[in-house]
Order: structure tokens, then sequence, then C-alpha cells
């Protein structure tokens, strides 16, 4: 009588074998059995006690297991956080900067960025086609999912209809550790094409600290004069910092 089928862990055909090298001595397809204990009792922490019950470490583990069946990734783990800082960060890395990384190779990096996406469609799915100011906490929660911990300025409109319900959200440029460009009138254009309402501005500062430079002011002001001109109206402009973020509505700036 054929008895139920027992799978175990292999490794993803998508790629070549692990990036960690593999330990020679042991058969193919094997592992120390430490290491399978192991795996299996971080799981069942989880499951049990969720994600709040692991330190950083331990959820990073999880996610490393499925691109590196037969290592202990405990070391990656503690050497990815040492270099990018905490959790949030190394799924925000750059894939350049990730395969600095020894250790390191195209499966953990794809690993790595299906949790970041996963994480960002999460919480989009939480404000699009919402009510704004019902939803401004989901709104700045998914703000800081995509954009607190970029080494990078990105701008990004959010786009209302009449209702003010978010419709639309666009990433309109990227720039360096400090700057990024910012075109006006192709903001305007847009809301036009989608027929738009109102918008909010969204742009990271990498250093952590959402306090508006003067060329943020600056900008901000053309926006809205070109945004006024067309009878659209700019709600806000928040600026993400690490752990906190900036209204230019709440602080009177706009």
């Amino acid at each position: 009588m054929t008895g139920t089928p027992q799978f175990s862990e292999g490794p993803l055909p998508l790629f070549d074998d692990d990036e960690v090298q593999i330990v020679p001595a042991l058969p193919s397809g094997k592992r120390p059995s430490y290491i399978a204990d192991h795996r299996r009792r971080l799981r069942a922490r989880f499951l049990s006690g969720g994600a709040q019950a692991l330190p950083d470490y331990e959820v990073l583990e999880l996610v490393l297991f499925r691109a590196i069946p037969r290592q202990d990734v405990k070391p990656l783990a503690h050497k990815l956080l040492e270099t990018f800082g905490d959790f949030n960060r190394v799924l925000a890395a750059p894939p350049a900067r990730l395969a600095q990384v020894k250790g390191v190779g195209e499966a953990v990096i794809c690993e790595l960025k299906i949790v970041e996406a996963a994480a960002q469609r999460l919480a989009r799915s939480r404000v699009m086609q919402r009510h704004v100011v019902s939803s401004w906490d989901a709104l700045l929660d998914y703000c800081h999912t995509t954009m607190a911990h970029r080494d990078t300025e990105q701008f990004r409109v959010l786009y209302l209809d009449r209702k003010n319900v978010l419709i639309a959200d666009e990433e309109q440029a990227r720039g360096t550790v400090d700057h990024v460009p910012v075109y006006p009138r192709e903001v305007v254009k847009r809301a036009l094409e989608l027929n738009a309402s109102a918008l909010i501005l969204v742009h990271n500062h990498p250093s952590g600290d959402p306090t508006p430079s003067a060329e943020d002011i600056a900008m901000t002001g053309q926006v809205e004069a070109a945004a006024r001109a067309l009878g659209l109206a700019l709600h806000d402009h928040l600026i993400i910092g690490k752990s906190a973020e900036l209204s230019f509505s709440a602080e009177g700036l706009l």
C-alpha cells in the first residue's frame, strides 16, 4: 500500500543551487540535522507566536530559508542587518548593494524583493479607492512602507477625485540622496489626464529628518500655483522620514 508522499525542502529550480557553498562532506541534497531542527523550531515559533515573537534576524532567517535550502543562514541574516541597519532597510536595499554582501546571490535578492513587494502591495490595497480622510493613518503607513527606508529621494503624487477618494498613486521622479527633480507642469498635466480634482505630494528624506528644505518649500509653492490655475486643489505635501513624517498642511506651510 502506498503511503502519503513525504515532501522536503529543496532548492529553487530557477536559480543555481545556493549562494553559500554547500558542505562538501554531505551527500547531495542532505544537510546537517541541526539545521533542519533549527528551521522546524523557528517555523513553529513563528506560527504559534507570530512575527512579534521573533527578533529581526530570525524573521530574516525565515525569508532566507527558501533561497538557501541546505545551509545555516543565521550568519548571513546577522551580516545583512549589520550592513543595512534594520530589517526594513535590508528589504529596501537596491539589488546592486545587496549583491555586494558575501553570500548574497540572485536567489536571496529575489526572496527579499518578493517580501518587499508583498508588503508594499498589502499597504497599498488599504488606501487605493478609499476616502483619504477616513484612511489617513493607513495612507501614512503606506508611504512609510514604500519610501521611508530608501537611500535616494523619490517623489510621488497621490491623485484624488471629487470625493477625495484616492484614484492613482504614481512615482513622478527619482533623485539622489538629497535631491529629486520635480516638474510642476507634468504633475498637473497628469492630474487632468486622470480627471483628478485634488492631489497630495509625497517625497522622502533619506537622511531620516523630515524637515523641509527651502527647495522643498519653493517647489511646493510652484506646484500649488500650477494646480490652482487649472482648478485643482493641493491638499498636502508629506515628507517621509525614517520614523516620522511632516505635513505641510499641519505645519501651516500650505
